[in-house]
């Protein structure tokens, strides 16, 4: 069992950067893949980012690489994803999941766990 909890959102004007962490609890928290979504006002959620338990392979959609980077702490249980040259375009309520690593990286099915939710709003 994996209890997830978004940090880090808020408003920003276009060309600027934030950071969202996701706090973990859970002993087994090493042991998840772990990605972000995001979901825009009358849209469905998206795949933004996946890393592998190990932090050893990252996955990122087309519309965010080279601009957003996610990394992973397991001794900390948490997941940071920086994000950099924002556009009016990211504004959406960023989520965190866990997953046990089967599936796609990219899918919502993979993942079985689910945080609450961050703002992350970007004007232009």
């Amino acid at each position: 069992q994996v209890q997830l909890v978004e940090s880090g959102g808020g408003l920003v004007q276009a060309g600027g950067s934030l950071r969202l962490s996701c706090a973990a609890s859970g002993r087994t928290f090493s042991s998840y893949r772990m990605a972000w979504f995001r979901q825009a006002p009358g849209k469905e959620r998206e795949f933004v980012a996946a890393i592998t338990w190990s932090g050893g392979r990252t996955y990122y959609a087309d519309s965010v690489k080279d601009r957003f980077t996610l990394s992973r702490d397991n001794a900390k249980n948490t997941v940071t994803l920086q994000m950099s040259s924002l556009k009016p375009e990211d504004t959406a309520v960023y989520y965190c999941a866990a997953g046990t690593g089967y599936g796609s990286s990219g899918s919502r099915s993979s993942y079985g766990y689910w945080g609450q939710g961050t703002q992350v709003t970007v004007s232009s």
